[in-house]
């Protein structure tokens, strides 16, 4: 295999454990913590491993081959995605609207501090090293894996401050808004990914500018 190719390849197969182990962690302590946006962000970082199994499937495919379009199984990959993807919005959404009613707050958002710093770290990392090889490959494909990236680390960023200030002010609106804040992400991911299972532009990728 190139040696490019290897290292976008090993990037993809990170990008997927580091998701597991950072979904599990999630869910896990979002749920014992009663804390809606760090369960939220640990679902979408189960959706995302979907997500890094079709972009890895290409990456494998292009070392055979100049990849021009995506295979059905990467177009597959994509509408499970978007399917899973609208299902967790409408979740939160759900999840949000029964707090609210039930008063319910998190016990703690200490876990979602520490998840959300690690996960800004690890996505920054993942997305410059992915644009660096994708450019050096001339491949619009990795380029736009990379340019997703770039919604990862808005979500880590949301995780952060609802866990942030929910610490410092104890008010359970904030854990509330964090959750949205993360289905509206959800909403335009699911978006985007029925359009890229769509379209044969492979630079396509969350932005408004996929077009057949």
């Amino acid at each position: 295999m190139n040696p490019l190719l290897k290292t976008a390849f090993y990037l993809g197969i990170f990008t997927i454990i580091y998701n597991i182990i950072e979904g599990s962690v999630s869910v896990g302590f979002g749920l014992e913590d009663d804390t809606l946006a760090l369960l939220g962000f640990g679902v979408d970082s189960f959706v995302e491993v979907i997500s890094g199994l079709g972009i890895t499937h290409m990456i494998w495919r292009m070392n055979k081959s100049e990849v021009l379009s995506r295979d059905s199984f990467e177009r597959t990959a994509l509408k499970i995605t978007g399917t899973a993807f609208y299902i967790l919005a409408a979740g939160l959404v759900t999840g949000s609207i029964i707090n609210i009613l039930k008063d319910v707050e998190p016990e703690t958002t200490i876990i979602g501090i520490i998840v959300s710093v690690i996960s800004l770290a690890t996505m920054y990392y993942l997305m410059k090293a992915k644009l660096k090889v994708g450019r050096q490959l001339n491949s619009d494909a990795i380029i736009a894996d990379a340019n997703c990236t770039k919604t990862c680390f808005y979500l880590s960023i949301i995780l952060l401050l609802s866990s942030g200030l929910y610490e410092l002010f104890k008010v359970g609106y904030l854990d509330i808004l964090g959750s949205l804040g993360i289905a509206y992400y959800a909403v335009k991911e699911g978006r985007e990914a029925f359009e890229k299972s769509k379209s044969n532009n492979l630079l396509c990728c969350c932005d408004d500018n996929c077009r057949d």
